[in-house]
């Protein structure tokens, strides 16, 4: 039987936008416990997004339960059959009443890199699906057939799909109206302009020894800015030097863009 946290209802809901996340895995309880805490699991509770996870063991016809079989041409590993992932699928898009959702996600090393630009892209759906494998993979003939995007977490291997479906969940849900309380939380945070965070303090003003930059204490909002423009610049250059050379390109100093006049 499916695992659901709530019936899919409208996509508006108190006047937030809904996102509706379906995640085709072997290991469901994994999933929901995972997503189901802190800022993700209220916002299921507020009705800003939908999340659930389908049972793709749920739909094979084999009488043991079995997913998996050998794969053609020898090798070593089991490899996930193209049936019961499809019948998973197609048991979303009756349930969505789409003819074909505009996006599936499967979750593969082989895939494109994820990066914040593309989690505000998803965040504009209505509905995703993730596909996750396990095993050597799944069968390619269901993949042709039913997956729009091919996505990779980081070039390394993990046991399953499900903790990088997991994490690409949480990066969209972030940027979905309604989800987080304050409005500039994910335009603020890396990444939100391009630019890793700026360093942050809270109370005490002294710790260890160590006093909070006077400019955050002096009240004067335009110079706090000012300072954390320049962190945040400073940390980019020194730990992402990719990030600060695209960011320059697209904000390049005054005195450039007046010579290029």
């Amino acid at each position: 039987m499916r695992v659901f946290w709530m019936a899919r209802v409208s996509h508006y809901f108190g006047g937030y936008v809904m996102l509706n996340f379906h995640i085709l895995t072997l290991f469901p309880e994994m999933v929901m416990q995972g997503l189901h805490t802190s800022i993700l699991g209220r916002a299921v509770s507020r009705g800003n997004i939908a999340i659930e996870a389908v049972n793709i063991r749920d739909f094979t016809t084999d009488k043991h339960g079995k997913v998996d079989d050998y794969t053609y041409g020898g090798g070593a590993g089991m490899l996930m059959q193209a049936q019961p992932v499809y019948d998973a699928y197609q048991s979303v898009v009756d349930q969505i009443g789409h003819e074909r959702p505009r996006r599936v996600i499967y979750v593969t090393p082989q895939g494109k890199p994820f990066h914040q630009e593309m989690a505000k892209e998803l965040a504009g759906e209505e509905e995703l699906i993730f596909l996750c494998g396990h095993y050597e993979g799944i069968d390619e003939r269901v993949l042709e057939e039913i997956v729009t995007d091919e996505i990779s977490l980081g070039d390394y291997v993990l046991t399953g799909g499900e903790l990088a479906a997991m994490v690409m969940v949480d990066a969209i849900a972030r940027l979905v109206p309604g989800v987080l309380h304050n409005g500039e939380s994910a335009e603020t945070e890396s990444f939100g302009d391009g630019l890793l965070e700026y360093p942050q303090y809270s109370r005490p003003e002294t710790w260890h020894g160590k006093r909070v930059p006077e400019i955050l204490l002096s009240g004067d909002h335009a110079k706090v800015d000012a300072w954390r423009l320049e962190q945040a610049l400073l940390r980019t250059k020194e730990r992402r030097p990719d990030l600060y050379e695209k960011y320059m390109e697209a904000h390049p100093p005054v005195e450039k863009r007046q010579r290029k006049r």
